[in-house]
């Protein structure tokens, strides 16, 4: 009997530990599980979720590859796609690239919502130092094996509507660009006509002029919304150099005009009235030139009514008595002029009596 009760005792230590490694190995398969399914949460978010979708879009542009950027599934755009969202639908690409780039930093998604098949992505950053913040709708693009692939809903693609006066040439963000390059009527493109350019959104854009002619400090601008329409007007103002090269040429003109042995030269700003007859010719001399400044005039400049003065001596002899008398006389006179830029980029100046 009492053997038999020490069989039985040894028998069931076994079968206790065997429950015992079972249930361990339950609770480490849940563990293992659970890890598991912490860990595909976990690569989902960072990889494969519409956050991660767009922060990559994000980050391509931050490190400039702005080709890289344009090719992630619905950034680029067509005709009919510009059209649709009410944009003009010859908007250049000009600025697609990484040279008109600028930067991009601190991006961190704050919210993201889904509405049927499309995610609302809401990101902060800093875009050339200006903080902002955009919401990008992204949709399902099939899957990539397991994982599924996203593409935006909506491109993040901007217009930037650019006027730029006083120059046909400016920059952005450095880049340069020549209105006749980007416009779709070519060199036939007027100076004061809109140009419309594709930028990548978020992005912050400096434009600025900086020619021998005409200069300015520039404007930034911030396109943050997904397929916007963004107007830009910027008036450059005329450099030094450029005013002092049309103040040497007036002078010139001035100069030459004082050559004519005449009362009246040709097509110059001033002149002189005698009732009597005169003997021999008369001699100008420009006795104070003009100070020229320049004020914008669309594309072009304007010389405004500017004072001048120049000096005569003639002979002057009395129809009444025949009598001589010598006039030496400062004679102020006002001009004006005109200043258009040819398409070659030489300029033209016309100078008239005002």
């Amino acid at each position: 009997m009492d053997q038999g009760a020490v069989g039985d005792a040894g028998a069931s230590r076994p079968r206790g530990r065997l429950a015992l490694d079972l249930t361990l190995l339950a609770v480490a398969g849940a563990l293992l599980l659970g890890a598991f399914g912490v860990g595909v949460a976990f690569l989902y978010q960072q990889l494969y979720s519409p956050k991660a979708f767009v922060e990559n879009y994000l980050s391509l542009l931050s490190e400039g590859l702005a080709a890289d950027a344009l090719a992630v599934p619905g950034v680029s755009v067509n005709s009919a796609d510009l059209e649709s969202s009410g944009l003009p639908r010859s908007a250049s690409d000009a600025l697609l690239r990484q040279a008109a780039l600028g930067s991009l930093s601190d991006i961190r998604t704050f919210a993201e919502t889904t509405e049927g098949d499309v995610t609302e992505v809401r990101v902060s950053y800093t875009a050339g130092g200006h903080p902002g913040s955009t919401t990008f709708l992204v949709e399902r693009n099939g899957w990539i094996g397991v994982a599924p692939a996203w593409r935006f809903a909506r491109s993040p693609l901007a217009v930037l509507d650019l006027t730029v006066r006083g120059s046909m040439q400016f920059q952005v963000n450095g880049f340069e660009v020549d209105k006749r390059q980007v416009s779709p009527d070519g060199v036939d493109a007027a100076p004061l006509d809109p140009v419309q350019l594709l930028v990548f959104s978020p992005g912050a854009y400096r434009i600025a002029v900086d020619t021998a002619i005409s200069a300015t400090s520039g404007v930034d601008v911030l396109a943050d919304q997904p397929l916007a329409n963004v107007p830009v007007q910027i008036q450059a103002e005329p450099t030094e150099e450029f005013v002092a090269v049309v103040q040497q040429r007036v002078d010139e003109f001035l100069a030459e005009c004082a050559t004519q042995r005449v009362l009246q030269p040709t097509a110059c700003p001033f002149g002189f009235v005698v009732t009597d007859r005169i003997e021999g010719d008369p001699v100008w001399s420009i006795a104070e030139n003009p100070v020229i400044t320049l004020t914008p005039d669309g594309g072009n400049w304007t010389i405004p009514a500017t004072s001048a003065s120049a000096h005569i001596d003639v002979d002057v002899v009395s129809l009444f008595d025949g009598t001589v008398s010598h006039v030496s006389e400062d004679v102020e006179f006002l001009l004006s002029g005109t200043i258009t830029v040819q398409p070659d980029g030489s300029v033209s100046i016309r100078v008239a009596g005002a």
